[in-house]
C-alpha cells in the first residue's frame, strides 16, 4: 500500500495565517506546508484508497497531490480539523462510504458515527458506517481496526491498517496523550510505519496551563497538557511499539525553526511504499 501525508499539522496548520513567527516565515520561504491532518493510503492490489480523517484543507490537498479520490473515508474523532472537510462530498463523489466509531461519548451523549450523521445529514451522498472498536473492518481491500486513545474530553481513536495480501502495516496514534490503553497499544504495534501525534517539544510544556504530564525516566513530559504526546513522547510511544519507521505528525508552528523540518518530523506529501 502507498501512504501519502497530506496534511501533518495541527488545528491552525503551518504556516499559521496571520503568523510572522520564525517557523512561519521559514515555511513560507522554503514552500513547506503543514496542512490539517489526512492521510491518503492506496491498495495498488485493488485500485482503491481509503481517506484517513478529512481535513477542512481537502480541497487544495487533492489539488496539490498526485492521489485519487478516495473511494472511502475513515475519521478518528470529531474535532474540525478531522472531520470538516466532509463537506467537499457535495458533487464530488456518488456516495462516499464513511467509517466511525459506535461507542456512545458521554460527553457528547452520541458516538463519533451519530456526529457524523447529523452534521451531515443534508449529504446524501455521504452513508455512514458504525465501527465497533477492536474489530477489524474491511475497507478497500484493507482491515482496519479503530482503538481507543486519550484525548479528553472527547473519545478518539487509533487507527492500525494492514493490508491482508502482503502483512504490511500503517499504525496512527491518533491525537493522544502519552497514555494510550495497553489493549490497544498491542492492535498498533510493530508496524511498518507509525504516524505520531508529536504536537511540540517537550520543552514547551512549561508555557502550558497544565504544563505536562506522563515523564519518562528522566522526569521529560511525554504529554503536553493533556490531549497529545510532545515529541520525546511519541518517540518513546514509538520504542513501546517497536515501530520500523516513525514519522511525527499533528505538528505545531512552535517547534523552532532549526528543528521544525528536521527528521522525524513530517511535512505534507511524504509518501510510504510498505
Amino acid at each position: 500500500m502507498r501512504v501519502t501525508l497530506l496534511g501533518t499539522g495541527d488545528t491552525t496548520g503551518t504556516p499559521t495565517v496571520g503568523c510572522d513567527c520564525d517557523t512561519c516565515e521559514a515555511a513560507r520561504e522554503r514552500g513547506i506546508e503543514r496542512s490539517r491532518f489526512s492521510v491518503h493510503v492506496e491498495n495498488e492490489r485493488t485500485g482503491e484508497s481509503l481517506l484517513i480523517d478529512v481535513s477542512p484543507d481537502f480541497r487544495q490537498q487533492f489539488l496539490d497531490h498526485d492521489v485519487p479520490l478516495p473511494d472511502a473515508a475513515v475519521v478518528s474523532h470529531i474535532h474540525f480539523d478531522h472531520l470538516d472537510g466532509l463537506g467537499n462530498a457535495y458533487r464530488l463523489f456518488d456516495d462516499l462510504p464513511v467509517y466511525a466509531a459506535d461507542e456512545v461519548d458521554p460527553v457528547t451523549g452520541e458516538s463519533v458515527a451519530d456526529t457524523i450523521r447529523s452534521k451531515y445529514d443534508y449529504l446524501d451522498r455521504v452513508t455512514v458506517n458504525d465501527v465497533t472498536p477492536f474489530e477489524s473492518v474491511r475497507m478497500c481491500g484493507l482491515d482496519v481496526t479503530l482503538v481507543p486513545v486519550d484525548h479528553p474530553p472527547l473519545v478518539c481513536y487509533g487507527l492500525c491498517v494492514v493490508d491482508p495480501e502482503t502483512g504490511a502495516k500503517l499504525s496512527l496514534s491518533g491525537d493522544t496523550s502519552y497514555d494510550v490503553p495497553a489493549d490497544s497499544r498491542t492492535v498498533l504495534a510493530d508496524p511498518d510505519l507509525l504516524l505520531a501525534d508529536g504536537i511540540v517539544p517537550a520543552r514547551f510544556c512549561e508555557y502550558h496551563p497544565l504544563g505536562g504530564k506522563d515523564e519518562g525516566p528522566d522526569g521529560t513530559p511525554y504529554t503536553f497538557g493533556t490531549k497529545h504526546m510532545t515529541r520525546e513522547g511519541a518517540l518513546a510511544f514509538a520504542d513501546d511499539l517497536n515501530a520500523e519507521t516513525t514519522r511525527l505528525v499533528h505538528l505545531a508552528h512552535y517547534y523552532p525553526p532549526e528543528e521544525a523540518f528536521e527528521a522525524p518530523l513530517a511535512v505534507d506529501g511524504e509518501t510510504y511504499d510498505l
